[in-house]
């Protein structure tokens, strides 16, 4: 996110023209909820189906959001071969190690912000 402003910036006496707030990748609810499925069960595997079945999201919207996460190198994709005879191979999605940590991050910036809580930088000690 952007914000444009001008005038000193408090105890800087600089004007500061632009300056970026920036917000988590992967914030959609959507993403969110995709997230969450992930991570409940992270060590499993879990196919686009199921996923869309589960969050109730449209294939259009879902595989998109499979498609960033796994891009990010927050997921692992596999072809799983069919469970029956005369079906086709199913994509199957879990996260990595780096997915499950952010992911867990992005669903704590979530809820802290439903809070209406906001984190406060640390203070510097010494």
């Amino acid at each position: 996110m952007l914000f444009q402003g001008s005038g000193p910036v408090a105890g800087h006496g600089q004007d500061m023209e632009t300056f970026r707030v920036p917000l988590p990748p992967n914030s959609s609810p959507q993403t969110l909820v995709i997230l969450d499925l992930l991570l409940a069960n992270r060590a499993a595997w879990h196919y686009g189906y199921d996923l869309s079945r589960r969050s109730g999201l449209k294939s259009g919207t879902l595989y998109p959001i499979l498609i960033r996460l796994a891009d990010r190198g927050w997921l692992e994709t596999r072809w799983a071969d069919a469970d029956r005879p005369g079906r086709p191979p199913r994509h199957s999605y879990r996260l990595t190690g780096e997915g499950a940590n952010a992911a867990a991050t992005a669903l704590a910036v979530a809820t802290n912000r439903r809070a209406g809580l906001r984190a406060r930088p640390s203070e510097a000690s010494g």
